[in-house]
């Protein structure tokens, strides 16, 4: 439909295409770097601040959950204020946060600013995602966005462990959070020139209190829930009454959603078919995909002894995979269409995760390992790259915000519920072990968790057949910011 914000969405692209993906791409790296950098300095970060081995995960864990929790608040606040503003928001929280983690004296501090660094993820993400949908006309151009936008998230987290290991044993631990202030001052600085100036219209629309209050609360207790049950038990009061609030939240917020005028989430927007698929997809990919570089950390480290340094420079092979693997995705998804190949990463990538599983072992070489990363990555990259492009097929412009909050949201849910379940099934027989025997168990539980991840892969593959198949006809020349994510040549029926 016609309006300013839509005639917004395609002036950038017109003026300077490259420089705006670049900087799109660029933010999408400082995300995904952030996510798993902190991984290879846990060690350090734990014995320089005096961290207890349970509540060491929470340098970890307070991200997830703060991101989580506020990424519905920050996909609306894109719609309703504009995704330029929160870009700049979100990196301002990540510059910030990173400047206090590294100058932490105690575990509460740097848990406080890991908080503050997902809530900066919380709208730095969907304002990313929703940049990226309107500014670039479909089909081919849009396409070639994505996949750039996706190399630099799926690489991201690979260089993220690279980086750490490099940056912890040359500087110490404080510099993986040192390291995003000058990121996220750069960005800031060429957001302003890059990014058209918010033209979103307010008149007539009003900020949902009740829902943005119940929906942020809610997500972040079950996400808290879900992240905290292996370490705390399932059946302890502290989970169980996370879960029933959460749950009592999340029910509360779709009765006001239900009845609200202008509601955070429209609930009309799941009768969009893509979305809905895309929501499920999204849970499942991050919560088998997004796990297997946790526990290929805890293979080179546990089982093989790597130091920080080693275990980052392993993770280059599978990095240049998912590299490969999504820039292929966007060309061949221009030419066949963003279902088909959707199906095919996932289905490559199931290939590739189930040789990695039958080469783990306690004294494979790390060459053994190769083929299987080369393959698993590629998929990986492939399937990261299309999936949020996949579930904002058809969405207005005026609501991809909201739309890339509830793709981002289910993915991180799935990433804890994965990581949960998976770490407490490789774990399940370690208990009372030691020495030779301890290594053995956890390769074996390794083993078991990744050829679990394997089946949730293929699942998440016949989940993909629910995108809507494209339907070949001429569009006209004019851009439009609103359709499909396919081939030039195809709409979506």
């Amino acid at each position: 439909m016609p309006s300013s914000a839509t005639g917004a969405a395609i002036e950038a692209p017109r003026r300077r295409p490259g420089l705006l993906l670049a900087l799109l791409a660029f933010a999408q790296l400082i995300i995904s770097i952030d996510y798993n950098i902190v991984y290879v300095a846990l060690p350090e970060i734990g014995s320089g601040l005096g961290f207890s081995s349970q509540s060491l995960q929470w340098v970890i864990s307070a991200y997830a959950v703060a991101f989580g929790g506020f990424l519905l608040l920050g996909g609306r606040a894109c719609d309703l204020w504009g995704p330029r503003r929160m870009f700049v928001l979100g990196l301002s929280l990540y510059g910030a946060s990173s400047l206090l983690g590294g100058l932490a004296t105690s575990p509460e501090l740097l848990i406080a600013a890991r908080a503050v660094q997902g809530i900066g993820g919380a709208f730095l993400f969907p304002a990313t995602l929703t940049l990226v949908s309107t500014k670039f006309a479909e089909g081919k151009e849009r396409n070639r966005a994505f996949a750039v936008w996706g190399t630099a998230g799926g690489s991201g987290m690979i260089v993220g462990s690279l980086l750490g290991g490099v940056l912890t044993q040359a500087f110490g631990w404080e510099s993986v959070f040192f390291v995003n202030v000058p990121l996220a001052v750069v960005a800031i600085l060429f957001a302003f020139p890059l990014i058209s100036p918010d033209t979103v219209s307010s008149v007539g629309r009003k900020f949902d209190l009740g829902g943005a209050l119940t929906a942020t609360v809610g997500t972040t207790a079950v996400v808290f829930a879900l992240v905290q049950g292996p370490e705390s038990g399932w059946g302890s009061a502290l989970i169980v009454s996370s879960l029933i609030i959460g749950a009592a939240l999340l029910i509360a917020f779709f009765v006001i959603e239900k009845r609200s005028s202008d509601p955070l989430m429209p609930l009309r927007l799941f009768g969009n078919r893509n979305l809905s698929t895309g929501t499920v997809v999204t849970f499942l990919y991050m919560g088998t995909f997004g796990t297997l570089l946790y526990f290929l950390t805890v293979y080179f480290q546990g089982v093989h002894g790597y130091s920080a340094l080693e275990t980052g420079l392993a993770f280059l092979v599978p990095m240049v995979a998912i590299a490969i693997g999504a820039q292929t995705a966007g060309r061949l998804a221009t030419k066949f269409g963003i279902r088909a190949i959707m199906i095919a990463s996932l289905l490559i990538g199931f290939v590739g995760t189930v040789i990695v599983g039958v080469t783990l072992g306690t004294d494979a070489s790390y060459l053994a390992l190769v083929p299987g990363m080369l393959v698993m990555g590629l998929g990986q990259g492939a399937g990261y790259t299309l999936m949020f492009g996949a579930s904002a097929v058809g969405v207005d412009p005026m609501e991809q915000g909201i739309a890339s909050g509830i793709a981002s949201t289910t993915q991180q849910i799935g990433g804890a519920v994965g990581l949960a379940i998976l770490v407490a099934i490789a774990n399940s027989k370690l208990d009372g072990l030691g020495g030779e025997t301890l290594r053995t168990a956890t390769n074996d539980g390794l083993r078991t968790a990744v050829f679990i991840a394997a089946a949730g892969i293929a699942l998440t593959a016949l989940v993909s057949l629910g995108f809507q198949k494209p339907e070949r006809k001429t569009l006209s020349t004019a851009p439009k910011a609103s359709t499909a994510t396919d081939e030039p040549q195809t709409a979506q029926v």
